[in-house]
């Protein structure tokens, strides 16, 4: 019987893209639990429908029976929780699903876990590990001069977003340190990618570049992000379920700083190569920052790099190429994620920004 792992939230942007890769590059069986709200998209995973290691759970975290259950069907080794809400205009808008979700869904996983957990023996106790996946934005802001975000810099979330993954990751850590849960904790910069919702920066600039629409960047587009390719996060995830240590935290970045502004203009760059015929860049529009928009985020990913080994392969130019031409070549997905729900969201958020 092969061993298995419970991923949550593996149908969305980072969880889909881990199940691929896990499937790819391990002989561990899978099991996928996700509520398929708006950014859950079963497409993603489409091309492992027939492998025998995969099985497909719709569910909810929070739903404390059907969680037991599959601990009980499953026994699973490990717990890998990508599942949360995870969209900073979102959670202004509507920040209860985030405190529902990340901070209370998260902790009945870790109470579901840790009963499992303690009826374990032997090597099967040894071996398992609950990996929670977070955000370097639960730092904070960075100023331009500032050192970047290491394991131990204070936390300090602007956004109820950051501040419901604060909340999750301090639960994670005190279920370590009080009850002896085998605990790890990711912290990663800003994610890219295929199957990424496009709600977020760099889909959106690919879509509406493509469809001749504006190009909307808050403020001044001077916020700087560390991207970190997405396929070089599921490799260090794997590497942290791997080789970590139980009740450390690791972070996780792409070394790839730049201004919001630079990343729109590097995709229009890209756009020009690879569908030349409009001028992209003209597309570029200006519009009213967001409600507490944190400045910088800069992540310092020595720990990983020098204790477990791992390094990002994608530099940006190359990771964006790559994904400019996913999104070029899946024009289909496109279709069926840009809904009119997507749309309805789309005119909420950017409406009253002109």
């Amino acid at each position: 019987m092969l061993e298995t792992i419970l991923v949550t939230g593996g149908a969305g942007f980072i969880g889909s893209n881990f199940v691929l890769n896990w499937l790819a590059n391990e002989r561990s069986a899978l099991v996928n639990l996700d509520a398929l709200t708006y950014a859950g998209n079963l497409q993603n995973l489409a091309s492992i429908d027939g492998d025998s290691r995969y099985s497909f759970v719709h569910g909810d975290i929070g739903d404390a029976s059907l969680v037991q259950d599959l601990f009980r069907k499953h026994q699973p080794r490990a717990i890998v929780h990508f599942a949360a809400e995870s969209h900073v205009d979102r959670s202004i808008h509507g920040p209860a699903d985030f405190i529902r979700t990340n901070v209370l869904g998260t902790f009945q996983l870790l109470e579901t876990a840790r009963e499992y957990w303690k009826n374990l023996s032997g090597e099967r106790r040894e071996r398992f590990r609950f990996l929670h996946v977070s955000t370097d934005e639960v730092y904070g802001s960075l100023g331009p001069k500032d050192p970047a975000f290491c394991e131990t810099t204070a936390y300090a979330p602007n956004s109820p977003y950051s501040a419901s993954k604060a909340g999750s990751d301090h639960l994670v850590r005190a279920y370590h340190h009080t009850y002896g849960l085998p605990t790890l904790i990711t912290n990663c910069s800003n994610n890219y990618g295929p199957r990424q919702f496009p709600e977020k920066l760099i889909p959106l600039m690919i879509i509406n570049a493509l469809n001749g629409k504006a190009l909307p960047v808050y403020g001044d587009g001077m916020n700087v992000r560390d991207w970190l390719y997405v396929e070089d996060h599921c490799e260090a995830i794997r590497t942290v379920l791997e080789r970590g240590r139980p009740g450390e935290t690791y972070n996780i970045g792409g070394r790839s700083e730049m201004a919001n502004i630079d990343v729109v203009k590097t995709i229009c760059s890209v756009l020009a190569t690879e569908r030349p015929g409009r001028d992209y860049a003209s597309l570029i529009t200006y519009v009213k920052d967001r409600p507490g928009h944190d400045r910088r985020y800069a992540i310092d990913s020595r720990k990983i790099e020098s204790e477990l080994g791992w390094r990002p392969r994608q530099t940006f130019q190359t990771g964006i190429r790559s994904t400019v031409r996913w999104y070029l070549g899946n024009d289909d997905w496109i279709q069926n994620v840009t809904s009119g729900a997507y749309q309805k969201w789309i005119s909420v958020n950017y409406a009253t920004r002109g």
